[in-house]
């Protein structure tokens, strides 16, 4: 498209950020991608990303027009190559779950770096509301189900359920390739994916984070968009496979675990949905 450009986004140009309304108008093209690169907390409300090869920096893709893209340049006080900017505007590869492109990205410039916090997960999301104290947690795999609860005596901690919920835009997918086959993880698509919905402390995270391998970067925390009752529920946490593999069968005991607590719970056809993927894809029945 003429006239078009691609930027990554990572702080408060993400949405339901604080300066997302400049991106009103543009299209997004991916919430869940990551350039490589180290995030820090400036410290005045806004993150400022180095580039780095060692780390990932998570944030969103889109596509912008050029006014759109000079109201970022003015934002990110960005005068043009050399003109002691506060952030330079570059170009890196940005992965998504289903393309590699190129984008602009707004770097802090050299002039400006200096010994900010490292922000943890690479992801500006998570360093604002990790801190909550309390949280929606969007379970959509074997979270949903209660048994691993009781026997890690945690089962308090997830009694308050709040709803169904509904992530649009994602696909469930087994991508996550462990010793004994595939774990669940979201993916982005044109589909939706139901789960269940905890109203969680802030305690329980460090059950979740072990359960999840958040420390071995085997998932990630994330915050998406869930529907629950048509009501929209903003920043709502979840947890997402680092690095995504082809999808391969999970174990039997696993699907167990997902289809029981899906079972009564989500709608019937999604519930349907799920147990005819496991069958179609792997060979898995369940009755």
């Amino acid at each position: 498209m003429k006239n078009r450009n691609h930027v990554f986004v990572y702080g408060t140009l993400r949405q339901h950020e604080v300066n997302h309304r400049l991106l009103k108008e543009a299209k997004c093209i991916s919430r869940q991608c990551w350039t490589n690169g180290i995030l820090y907390d400036t410290g005045y409300g806004y993150p400022a990303m180095v580039p780095s090869p060692r780390q990932k920096v998570y944030g969103e893709l889109y596509e912008v027009s050029a006014e759109q893209l000079h109201r970022l340049d003015e934002l990110e006080g960005y005068k043009g190559v050399g003109k002691g900017n506060h952030y330079d505007r570059i170009t890196q590869v940005i992965h998504s779950d289903f393309a590699t492109t190129e984008a602009y990205v707004y770097v802090y410039s050299r002039s400006h770096q200096c010994d900010f916090p490292e922000i943890r997960f690479g992801d500006w999301k998570c360093h604002r509301y990790l801190q909550q104290d309390e949280l929606l947690y969007f379970a959509y795999g074997s979270c949903m189900d209660d048994k691993r609860f009781q026997e890690a005596g945690v089962k308090q901690q997830f009694e308050a359920i709040v709803g169904c919920g509904v992530a649009e835009n994602y696909s469930l997918a087994y991508t996550r390739k462990s010793h004994d086959g595939g774990r669940a993880d979201l993916i982005e698509s044109m589909d939706h994916v139901e789960g269940k919905v905890y109203q969680i402390t802030s305690e329980t995270l460090s059950y979740l984070f072990r359960r999840e391998g958040v420390t071995a970067h085997i998932y990630r925390p994330s915050f998406i968009d869930v529907t629950i009752n048509h009501k929209t529920y903003r920043n709502v946490l979840t947890f997402l496979v680092v690095d995504k593999e082809e999808e391969v069968a999970p174990p039997p005991h696993y699907a167990t675990e997902i289809l029981r607590g899906a079972n009564g719970f989500v709608s019937d056809r999604y519930y349907h949905k799920l147990a005819d993927d496991l069958n179609v894809k792997f060979g898995l029945k369940h009755d």
